[in-house]
């Protein structure tokens, strides 16, 4: 038979160039099913509103999950190495520096333009490497009652004087009043005080767990001043560490107490229960010392198993900007780690976060490293045992620190 080579070389040509545009769309496919999967537990709704020009202009899909934040960094050991990790991941402070030392989450790179000072990158750094981008701060801040004190108090002074006023009588305890109110019984609460006085958890900026603080003098003398409060001036109910922190909010509430020191994620339900209230810095305490409570907030942070990680890195650059920042703090009130972003927030009308701003310039990072999940249990009693009398306060400290030693000694080999 006679081949007819016209035609042999036509269906040839036919089928290359088919061949060929296939190959062509199943790449622009390819590269458009691209997906970065990113964990954003409590700012989900932004992402999900801001993500289509980041994802326009890297020509990929981003999944953003509204999962638990816990149960995602949880499972990070056993989903990453499945492939069902997100490659992206927001994480609070205080988790990025053991996930970056045991290996789940890698190194990354800082946005320069974001400006972080010294307390932000401490918070996202563990041994000299830095594993997450800040992403919002957040700290202890003073709510008070206006329609009680036409202006926030300045010092622990002013706060002592209020709480011999009559009008704030705990009624049922005599010679004790609620003016005033904070949970020091619980180490979260306590340790602007500790550290206001001297105090510390760990040395060299809570990177050395063989060298304990929280029985140094300042300590002590953070104790002796708090067991005053708890002796002279709050009901005995006070002492109760599952209790007391309903009590501060619903007394406060309720238009008993003038002043309270707590988080700010208070505010919402103050706000709903109709009160009047203003937002401060926490006052200085005697001797003109600063009340320096734990920074704490979230971070981003890249699985270390993503295969994904250059693009994870554009995404943590493109949600550091100061634009994205910005509508960030405009859409959920979180306060920008972004230090330009922070300034604009700042500028604007909202007592709450200029209050953060403010303490957060003298919070402390809390000790990002694995022995911190033993000061916990360790520090539970520190307060409580010299405030109800059963210790004194150097008892107290010293009994506590031996715990810690003890505990980070028997689980880290320290």
């Amino acid at each position: 038979m006679k081949l007819n080579w016209k035609k042999l070389a036509a269906g040839v040509m036919s089928a290359t160039m088919a061949l060929s545009a296939f190959a062509t769309t199943a790449s622009v496919v390819s590269a458009a099913e691209e997906t970065l999967v990113v964990s954003a537990a409590g700012v989900a709704d932004y992402v999900k509103e801001n993500i289509a020009d980041f994802e326009k202009a890297h020509n990929v899909k981003v999944e953003v999950l509204d999962a638990d934040m816990f149960e995602k960094l949880d499972g990070l050991a056993l989903d990453g190495p499945a492939g069902t990790a997100p490659d992206v991941l927001i994480a609070p402070y205080d988790r990025i520096g053991s996930l970056g030392k045991t290996g789940q989450i890698a190194e990354v790179t800082l946005l320069e333009e974001a400006g972080y000072d010294d307390t932000d990158k401490q918070q996202v750094t563990a041994d000299g490497k830095i594993f997450g981008a800040p992403a919002v701060i957040e700290t202890l801040v003073m709510f008070y009652n206006k329609d009680l004190l036409p202006e926030a108090p300045k010092t622990f002074e002013e706060l002592a004087e209020l709480s011999k006023d009559d009008k704030y009588k705990f009624d049922g305890e005599e010679g004790k009043n609620i003016a005033f109110l904070t949970q020091w019984t619980n180490f979260y609460f306590a340790y602007g005080l500790y550290a206001g006085f001297g105090g510390y958890v760990f040395g060299e900026n809570g990177t050395n767990p063989s060298d304990i603080g929280l029985n140094n003098e300042g300590s002590i003398e953070a104790i002796k001043y708090a067991t005053e409060w708890y002796k002279n001036v709050w009901p005995k109910g006070m002492l109760d560490t599952t209790s007391s922190g309903q009590f501060i909010s619903q007394s406060f509430t309720e238009g008993k107490t003038a002043a309270i020191v707590t988080g700010p994620w208070e505010a919402a339900a103050f706000k709903d229960a109709g009160v009047n209230f203003g937002v401060a810095k926490i006052p200085t305490l005697p001797g003109d010392k600063e009340y320096a409570p734990f920074a704490g907030g979230k971070g981003w942070t890249i699985s270390n198993y993503s295969t994904k990680k250059e693009l994870a890195q554009k995404f943590i650059d493109w949600v550091s900007s100061e634009e994205q920042q910005t509508k960030l703090y405009e859409k959920l009130g979180e306060v920008p780690a972004n230090q330009a972003a922070r300034k604009k927030a700042a500028e604007g009308d909202s007592e709450l976060t200029k209050a953060v701003i403010e303490v957060y310039a003298n919070a402390v990072p809390m000790p990002n490293i694995p022995e911190m999940a033993e000061v916990w249990p360790g520090a539970e009693n520190l307060m409580f045992d010299a405030a109800s009398g059963s210790k004194t306060p150097e008892e107290s400290a010293n009994a506590a620190v031996e715990l810690i030693k003890q505990s980070i000694e028997q689980k880290h080999g320290n």
